[in-house]
């Protein structure tokens, strides 16, 4: 026997909240990026949305809530629920015997959060110097990027494919600081840098520092 042709009901609400959740994020994305967080307020975004200000409300509570949903969305590419390091995309640079290539691979995915996220990661870095919230998330966002080159670095030692003479803690430590966030959006403040130039420049950066080149 077949499948039903009609959903069960639980599975309809699913795929109404998941359809409503989805416009809330691409109105508050397109308004923080146009007017900036501080302008943009959550009846705005339900407007924008064509749904109920109360829906919005229910759904997120606030507005630096809703904004951090939204930095989410845009780091990982979708609303899954899987956690970025999950990703089997975020896996390419863990794996293979090269670590030329592995280095490649981690600058990439590096590279492509920085392509989606890049101009949101500047209305919060605006944002945090005012909102306290912000200022906390734009903290953990740092140890989120400190949290990845670790992961990244102790297993290519791990898999003995870096120099033991390097001071890993150290290369952590200066890597983070280049993959991060501000360092991007100095980068493309100062140099208009292409998300390729940006992805060259940091390859070229981890290798000499790893002493892969």
């Amino acid at each position: 026997m077949s499948d039903p042709v009609n959903p069960p009901p639980s599975t309809l609400r699913q795929a109404q909240t998941s359809h409503t959740e989805a416009r809330i994020l691409s109105a508050a994305s397109q308004l923080f990026l146009a007017r900036g967080y501080l302008a943009t307020t959550l009846a705005d975004v339900a407007e924008h949305a064509s749904v109920g200000a109360r829906t919005v409300y229910v759904r997120f509570g606030t507005k630096a809530a809703l904004f951090a949903r939204v930095v989410d969305v845009a780091i990982a590419g979708d609303t899954k629920p899987v956690p970025l390091l999950d990703r089997p995309e975020q896996q390419r640079p863990f794996t293979g015997p090269d670590a030329n290539r592995r280095v490649a691979e981690f600058c990439h995915t590096t590279a492509q959060i920085m392509r989606r996220t890049g101009d949101l990661f500047a209305v919060a870095q605006e944002a945090a110097m005012v909102d306290p919230v912000l200022q906390a998330n734009w903290q953990a966002g740092r140890e989120g990027t400190r949290h990845s080159h670790r992961h990244f670095w102790e297993r290519l030692a791990d898999d003995g494919l870096l120099d033991s003479a390097v001071d890993t803690r150290w290369l952590i430590d200066t890597t983070t600081l280049l993959g991060g966030a501000e360092t991007f959006l100095l980068a493309r403040r100062m140099y208009r840098w292409s998300i390729p130039a940006y992805e060259r420049w940091l390859v070229t950066s981890y290798r000499r520092l790893a002493r892969l080149d």
